[in-house]
């Protein structure tokens, strides 16, 4: 029962990664491309961590979406098909958090629509609706 409970509190925090990205990315007066980004990468991480737990899966503590995709693929090798988005999306977990790089805004609008791509499969696997 416990890895039921941590398998919907990861979808839960995946949930809210998903909806801050799509409400930031509205933001057309004072864009935050870095935000949109970084929920985005959030967003899909943490799905990542739901199915992993949900597969009794151990992982190491990682933002690494390329590394949690390589244990994934172990318990479900579709999600290999995944692996071109995973790239697009890790450099928003920590590179354009800190000064020095920024998002461009057409970079903030491909991880979100990478986001809500790899979310829909996520969402499907565990029989979420939109």
């Amino acid at each position: 029962m416990k890895k039921q409970r941590d398998v919907l509190e990861w979808i839960s925090k995946a949930e809210q990664d998903h909806q801050t990205a799509v409400t930031m990315a509205r933001k057309r007066m004072k864009p935050v491309p870095d935000i949109v980004g970084f929920h985005s990468q959030q967003c899909v991480e943490k799905y990542l961590k739901a199915f992993l737990v949900s597969t009794k899966a151990d992982f190491p503590k990682t933002h690494d979406l390329i590394e949690l995709l390589e244990i994934a693929i172990t318990k479900d090798p579709l999600i290999e098909i995944f692996r071109a988005d995973l790239r697009i999306l890790n450099p928003f977990s920590v590179q354009f958090r800190y000064p020095g790089e920024s998002a461009t805004l057409e970079e903030s609008k491909i991880a979100l629509k990478t986001m809500k791509k790899v979310s829909k499969f996520f969402r499907a696997k565990f029989g979420l609706t939109e």
